[in-house]
């Protein structure tokens, strides 16, 4: 029996089709709408921490940065809309985002600094989709962090293990760097940041 290809959707299809207080979050990829794995506890404790600290340093700043809670990224003339477990806005930029007062969307570098996504068991989409839709967008910087290690070992090394991967763009392509255990790491973002990896993966100072 013949197998229906899943339908392909637009942007403008996927928001308008968007379920809301579902509980349930979404992406589109390529087309494809695709539902986001519930977040573990540790998950959501990591990404909170990272909020947190990042809101404390941008503030320390100055700087007119947030941090939404469910602004979606769109890759310009792609069918895809990413939900970043911490996007860092750029105020300053979203008079020119057209998508961003009706539909919470951005899609030109200048509005976003730093992105992070933590890792969960579909990390295939942070390795390989985001970060090459990322990179392409010339997002300055991107985060991946694998506080459980599970990335393929020629991102985070072999034996795996708990990795923080900062990528920062350097001649319009990522350069990567890498933390783990003790390491202070270093956000060109926020030099400043005073963070080891430890702490990050565990979501604890």
């Amino acid at each position: 029996m013949a197998q229906a290809l899943p339908k392909v959707f637009t942007f403008e299809e996927f928001i308008a089709w968007l379920p809301e207080n579902t509980g349930k979050h979404y992406e589109l990829h390529d087309g494809i709408i695709v539902e986001m794995p519930q977040p573990t506890g540790k998950h959501e404790k990591v990404t909170g921490f990272l909020a947190g600290e990042i809101t404390l340093e941008y503030k320390r700043l100055q700087l007119p940065y947030f941090i939404p809670k469910m602004a979606l990224v769109k890759p310009p003339r792609k069918s895809s809309g990413f939900l970043p477990d911490v996007v860092l806005i750029n105020d300053a930029n979203l008079h020119n985002e057209e998508l961003w007062e009706k539909e919470s969307t951005v899609t030109q570098s200048e509005s976003i600094p730093l992105i992070i996504e933590v890792v969960s068991t579909n990390w295939e989409d942070d390795y390989y989709t985001k970060l090459g839709n990322y990179e392409a967008m010339k997002i300055p910087e991107y985060w991946i962090v694998d506080y459980a290690a599970l990335g393929a070992r020629k991102f985070i090394g072999n034996p795996k293990q708990p990795t923080i991967s900062i990528y920062h763009l350097v001649d319009e392509e990522y350069q990567v760097t890498q933390f783990r255990n003790s390491q202070r790491i270093i956000s060109p973002t926020f030099p400043e940041l005073n963070l080891t990896a430890n702490q990050i993966l565990n979501g604890a100072l």
